[in-house]
């Protein structure tokens, strides 16, 4: 008895572990994305080229998970054809160019709180393009297809807001005191000023952004089930992405010195970005779907967002404006939404499924049965 109480008790400990790792990677996840919402801002504000940066960021990723890519995947990886070759390169056309693309252009017009803010309606606008596209499946005469339906109203409302109003401001960081305020100043004049810029244009840049996030994940599904080799597709995603900002480049940019690095701020930034916000991040991502599940991972996703904003205003001097939080705010409400009625639809297929086995092994009982009382022969009138 002591024993098994013993057994149930280390049990109980390690599943706490298990949850508490998974807590703990989605915390640092999201502190990784956060900072890296930031070290972009710097490196934009820093005069970092906006075709350069994205170049050196994915030639990094590339370098790091090519090799997992290469040796991990090598059962499960099927023969390279050029029907998957034309794939990957749409792949990283959505998925890196257009999707990287506008969120640089989006970010140098308006700051990395009101970019992580938007981002949460990537699972709102990718369930509207997969219920576009018949791959998701909306019932709104079910509480769960109410909620997705609401959630991406308010995810759409949310982004219009923040669009379209910007507002007075609720909140900017006032340093009082001669140290802190020269502090304050030569930490704007390191990383820049963010004002006067165009604040509509950004956000129309995030949207475009998000909307690119979102068709690569939704045009991403069937590439994965006829080519089961997650990180080999990532991996050809992000060659093909560099070749296109190579291409890209040769035309638009065409001065040699914005190759170089000027400062060891410079190449941090671009080290961040292909390590923690690529690499890492993206392997620990994996893990955490894998033991928690997709839904786990995308709750944590507004965590970012209030981890950004404390950030950007402590490093960027940044202030807090009434649309960018009245959008935050229905955006964040929206995600929750799709979310929670995503959980329900499954239930409900899961519930749906056990009482369509229960009634069929049901069938196969009464049928077994009526068969044993069955005569062997059949009768003459049957005969006849």
């Amino acid at each position: 008895m002591a024993d098994v109480s013993s057994q149930s008790l280390s049990k109980r400990l390690c599943g706490f572990s298990e949850r508490a790792k998974l807590h703990m990677a989605m915390i640092a996840l999201q502190f990784g994305y956060a900072g890296f919402h930031v070290v972009s801002r710097m490196a934009l504000n820093m005069g970092v080229s906006k075709l350069v940066f994205p170049v050196y960021r994915n030639i990094i990723a590339l370098l790091l998970l090519a090799p997992f890519a290469f040796f991990l995947e090598k059962k499960e990886r099927p023969a390279l054809t050029l029907s998957f070759l034309v794939q990957f390169f749409f792949l990283a056309l959505c998925g890196i160019t257009a999707n990287q693309g506008f969120y640089l252009l989006g970010l140098e017009n308006t700051s990395p709180t009101f970019a992580s803010a938007i981002q949460n309606s990537v699972p709102a606008i990718t369930f509207l393009m997969a219920a576009a596209l018949r791959i998701e499946k909306v019932r709104i005469n079910r509480k769960d297809g109410i909620a997705k339906v609401m959630g991406t109203i308010c995810c759409v409302g949310g982004a219009t807001v923040i669009t379209l109003y910007k507002g007075p401001t609720l909140f900017g960081p006032t340093l009082h005191g001669t140290y802190l305020h020269q502090q304050q100043e030569s930490s704007i004049s390191l990383l820049g000023n963010a004002d006067g810029k165009n604040w509509t244009l950004g956000c129309l840049y995030l949207i475009g952004h998000c909307l690119s996030w979102s068709g690569w994940l939704v045009f991403q599904a069937p590439v994965l089930k006829k080519y089961p080799a997650r990180l080999s597709v990532t991996s050809f995603t992000c060659f093909f992405g560099v070749l296109q900002f190579l291409v890209i480049a040769a035309f638009m940019e065409r001065d040699i010195n914005a190759w170089h690095f000027h400062s060891g701020w410079e190449l941090f930034t671009i080290l961040y970005a292909g390590f923690v916000a690529s690499g890492i991040a993206f392997a620990v991502q994996i893990w955490c779907i894998d033991r928690g599940g997709p839904v786990f991972v995308a709750v944590y996703q507004p965590v970012q967002t209030l981890v950004v904003a404390i950030v950007a205003s402590i490093a960027l001097g940044e202030k807090f404006y009434l649309g960018g939080i009245i959008g935050a705010v229905l955006i964040i409400t929206g995600l929750y939404l799709v979310l929670w009625g995503k959980s329900e639809e499954r239930k409900f297929a899961k519930e749906t499924a056990v009482v369509i086995s229960a009634s069929s092994e049901h069938g196969n009982n009464a049928t077994a049965k009526s068969s044993l009382i069955q005569p062997l022969l059949p009768s003459s009138s049957e005969s006849v």
